[in-house]
């Protein structure tokens, strides 16, 4: 009995749809396993040496000024000259402040004439209350006229007193030993009340001001013991200490003023340049090229190996900072770890990988991809 044509043309079509579909079980089974290249982490890292450059000031410096307004008529130093207390710096005109004491002098003179006519006023009142010559209102009111001249009197022998200061005042005397080093206004010119004038650096401690960008700041406390270096002398290296540490950023640099104390030697001059080195004191960091890093649902990542299952896991990492040559990583790797190198854009969770032969491990070795 023979087999209709649109029978077997059915049981054609059956056979072929379970062969396409065993094709298809075997193309979606296949492992994908995919060669990468990686760096292994031999060491820790050493600790990063901060290097920043700065001048020498002294600890102390005091721009002096005026106490009274007024045109400066007399310079008297240059920079670079050596005062000590009293000493004469600068001089504003003092004709104003002059007449002032002489026009206090004058009200001063004419308060104490009233004391003397309401004392003698007062005095009669009393002998003709005391003779019943006159009332108690009337003796009251001569010892309340009397008291009121005494306190006028007072007052304006206050303001006399006042004036001559202002006079005094025009004179500007440094307060201490120690070395000119800026003068910030010249004969001619009008300045106002506590307008520096000249700059003093007072003899004693001198240190050296650096400035410190934000990622770094964390590392110089007070007490932090560092190296300076200057640069008039190779030779000349000394132990400082951190002084103090700005409690805020400069408005345009974004750094942090940083004062390093320096004990006392003759041979470091204000002005000078040094450099301050520094030990970080952080966690030791282990750098690896930038192509490795990667970002996950706004973390930083990178991919690590597993060596027995050749398997790729993202792991979490804290970043130090960014290197001329990679990234600098503070946290998340270890000695040991193999890290992928390139392509983790195509890396995935439990990726099968294939690595390099030892052979050309070795190679990256040599040629420094395997970084420490």
């Amino acid at each position: 009995m023979s087999i209709p044509v649109a029978a077997k043309f059915a049981a054609a079509l059956a056979i072929a749809a379970a062969l396409s579909a065993c094709s298809e079980e075997k193309v979606e089974t296949k492992e994908v396993i995919r060669p990468v290249k990686v760096v292994e982490i031999v060491g820790g890292g050493n600790q990063r040496e901060l290097d920043y450059s700065g001048s020498v000031k002294a600890r102390t410096e005091m721009n002096l000024g005026f106490r009274v307004n007024g045109k400066i008529t007399e310079r008297l130093v240059n920079i670079g000259d050596r005062v000590k207390p009293g000493d004469l710096l600068a001089r504003v005109d003092p004709t104003d402040y002059q007449l002032a004491v002489k026009s206090a002098e004058a009200t001063l003179a004419a308060a104490e004439k009233q004391v003397e006519t309401t004392a003698l006023t007062r005095m009669r009142a009393e002998q003709l209350f005391t003779k019943e010559f006159s009332s108690k209102a009337e003796l009251d009111q001569a010892a309340l006229l009397y008291d009121q001249a005494v306190s006028t009197r007072d007052a304006a022998a206050s303001s006399l007193d006042q004036a001559k200061n202002q006079v005094t005042y025009t004179d500007l005397k440094s307060d201490q030993n120690g070395i000119v080093t800026a003068i910030n206004a010249d004969i001619g010119q009008v300045v106002g009340t506590g307008t520096p004038v000249v700059t003093v650096a007072v003899d004693g401690e001198k240190e050296v001001q650096i400035a410190v960008p934000e990622m770094e700041i964390s590392e110089f406390k007070p007490g932090k013991t560092v190296k300076a270096h200057f640069w008039s002398d190779e030779a000349l290296v000394l132990d400082g200490k951190v002084r103090e540490v700005s409690g805020s950023a400069d408005q345009q640099s974004r750094t942090f003023s940083v004062r390093v104390s320096l004990p006392t030697d003759p041979r470091v001059l204000l002005g000078m340049t040094a450099t301050i080195e520094a030990v970080a004191n952080s966690q030791p960091s282990v750098s690896i090229p930038l192509s490795a890093l990667a970002e996950k649902d706004g973390r930083k990542i990178v991919w690590v190996v597993d060596r027995d299952s050749s398997t790729v896991h993202a792991r979490d990492v804290k970043l130090a900072e960014f290197t001329g040559d990679g990234v600098r990583v503070a946290e998340g790797l270890g000695q040991g770890d193999l890290v992928v190198a390139a392509g983790t854009q195509f890396m995935t969770e439990d990726l099968k990988v294939k690595l390099p032969a030892a052979e050309q491990q070795a190679a990256l070795t040599e040629t420094g991809e395997v970084l420490r």
